[in-house]
């Protein structure tokens, strides 16, 4: 008792008021140094038995955690959500978490004034800690953004009482198994950030079947084989000595599917495109070789437009040279504050076979105009493939007609399907129809779609027009198969047509040499006539040569003044 009272005296008033404020600061700093106490035991405690992985956005395994959990439940029955119509995660797939709002009564597939219906998701918020359960352990879940003022920079923490991390490797694992099983049928495309010298997640596409290509017979195959091999020889090169590195040079008239091979070649190999652009505004050396250096190993680095990389002029026509044209005074002010590339050829060639140059990864070069290249830069060792695009031909438009057209089948569906599954394996990533197609195309056989293929392509003229001008015809008539056998000639002339106006409407656009005014040229023409005068009056006199050259230039002057003189009447 006598304790408590001496505690509780400050209280009192017969204490004095030293006594009582040492006595508060005793029980201030005893109470705090409790509270710390008990909370560094607890979180000891706490630490002995939970465990605590920490995931970033910018990684994948974030995405592949977010995908897992959204397919979760206890995930959409939280009890504090957001609700959202943005339903599409950073890796390009719908993401449906458990609880979302779905009508029943309409289509979710149905287009309103030319687009879907947006959907309602619900998402859990930010900063609050969400319960899971899994395998026989309770997860705590958290997810929280780093930069709340920005869009990006969220981050996911994850902790479970267990003893070891076993249970956080099979959930990774399982995470990850399931997001390849959903993105299979996507390709990543990754854009070169110049400003932080990183690497931008810029979206997923579907992957484009090897059949939908159609080139000269053998190449496809062969480039195919080319990189199954190279990606599958990577003890070889490291036995003899040789850099891990394969450059294919892509070459050719414009939109003849160039572009369309690699993004196909990505979705069969199953590998992500980083594109560079040579170009852009703020691309040095140094933020190359950085970019090169954080290039994973099996990926595809695609180059485009080649030769036009260290070009500011937008014209990229046969006549152009490739240089870039010689500013006015006007235009060379805006050039040097605007463009802030100052990427050099020396840069870009270590950057890509130099010391610190990656290995493991399939480089994609396209170009237009091969003639303007480098001899460094296209030398074997850069690109080691080379493949020549040209227009379509007789053989390529009856490709491309059967590809846009199918026919119907003679057999029953199933046995006509697995022979058709063995013959192309390009058929196998691609994903199932999720929909009914909206348009009507008539099923014709296989022998009346040969016989219009042929037709078709009879009446192309060989090596006139491209590959994408056959595709956007084409895509014009996809419901009329025989219509559109039977307008092609029309077709064609009307192509021919346009091509001419465009040409002349360029000579026309040219800029034409400024003549100059009479009076300047009958100056420069007295000139030249005064010049030659006293050219032949030198050499007549033969007596000044004999002079000193002091004295002849006086006379040649002299003479000069002489001349211009008016004469006598």
């Amino acid at each position: 008792m006598d304790m408590f009272k001496n505690l509780l005296s400050p209280l009192g008033m017969n204490t004095g008021p030293i006594q009582d404020t040492l006595k508060l600061v005793v029980i201030g700093g005893t109470v705090e140094t409790a509270r710390r106490a008990s909370v560094s035991a607890w979180n000891g405690f706490i630490d002995s038995f939970f465990l605590t992985a920490h995931f970033s956005q910018e990684d994948y395994p974030y995405d592949w955690l977010m995908h897992w959990l959204s397919k979760q439940p206890a995930w959409g029955r939280s009890r504090e959500f957001e609700i959202t119509t943005r339903s599409v995660s950073r890796n390009g797939i719908t993401q449906k978490t458990a609880g979302d709002l779905e009508e029943d009564e309409e289509e979710g597939d149905e287009l309103v004034h030319g687009r879907r219906k947006r959907k309602v998701a619900f998402m859990p918020s930010l900063d609050t800690t969400h319960t899971i359960y899994y395998r026989g352990h309770w997860l705590r879940i958290t997810r929280t953004k780093r930069y709340p003022d920005y869009g990006h920079g969220c981050s996911l923490k994850i902790s479970v009482v267990a003893r070891n991390n076993d249970i956080l490797k099979k959930l990774v694992l399982e995470a990850k198994r399931e997001y390849e099983k959903d993105a299979e049928h996507r390709v990543h495309i990754f854009l070169a950030d110049t400003t932080y010298g990183c690497w931008r997640w810029n979206g997923a596409r579907q992957k484009r079947p090897m059949s939908s290509i159609v080139l000269q017979p053998g190449v496809k195959d062969m480039l195919l084989a080319d990189c199954k091999d190279f990606l599958a020889s990577e003890e070889w090169y490291a036995e003899r000595g040789i850099p891990f590195r394969r450059g294919y040079l892509l070459h050719g008239v414009p939109g003849s599917g160039k572009t369309s091979l690699i993004h196909s070649l990505a979705g069969e190999l199953g590998l992500d495109i980083y594109v560079v652009s040579l170009s852009s505004k703020g691309m040095s050396d140094n933020t190359l070789t950085t970019l090169m250096g954080h290039v994973p190993s099996r990926c595809i680095l695609l180059l485009e437009d080649l030769d036009a990389a260290f070009t500011r002029s937008v014209s990229r026509d046969a006549n152009s040279t490739g240089a870039p044209t010689a500013p006015t005074s006007k235009e060379g002010t805006t050039t040097e504050t605007n463009d802030g590339s100052t990427l050099s050829l020396s840069g870009l060639l270590n950057s890509l076979d130099g010391v610190a140059a990656a290995e493991g990864r399939l480089l994609f070069a396209t170009t237009n105009h091969i003639e303007r290249l480098d001899p460094a830069l296209s030398r074997p060792g850069r690109m080691d493939v080379w493949i020549n695009f040209t227009h379509a031909t007789k053989w390529q438009a009856e490709g491309i007609f059967k590809c846009f057209f199918p026919y119907k089948p003679s057999t029953p569906v199933e046995p006509v399907e697995s022979k058709d599954m063995d013959k192309d394996a390009s058929q196998k990533n691609l994903p199932l129809p999720k929909r009914k197609s909206t348009h009507a195309i008539p099923l014709l056989t296989e022998d009346e779609i040969s016989e219009l293929a042929k037709r078709f392509a009879e009446s192309i003229p060989e090596d006139e027009l491209s590959v994408a001008a056959l595709q956007g015809y084409l895509l014009k008539n996809k419901t009329r198969p025989r219509e559109c056998v039977d307008e092609v000639g029309e077709w064609i002339i009307q192509e021919r047509e346009t091509r001419e106006k465009l040409k002349r409407r360029r000579l026309s656009a040219r800029p034409r040499r400024r003549r100059k005014p009479r009076r300047k040229l009958r100056k420069r023409r007295k000139r030249r006539k005064r010049k030659r005068r006293s050219k032949r009056m030198l050499r007549r006199n033969s007596s000044a040569r004999n002079v000193k050259p002091r004295r002849w230039l006086y006379e040649l002057r002299l003479r000069r003044v002489n001349l211009h003189r008016p004469r006598p009447p």
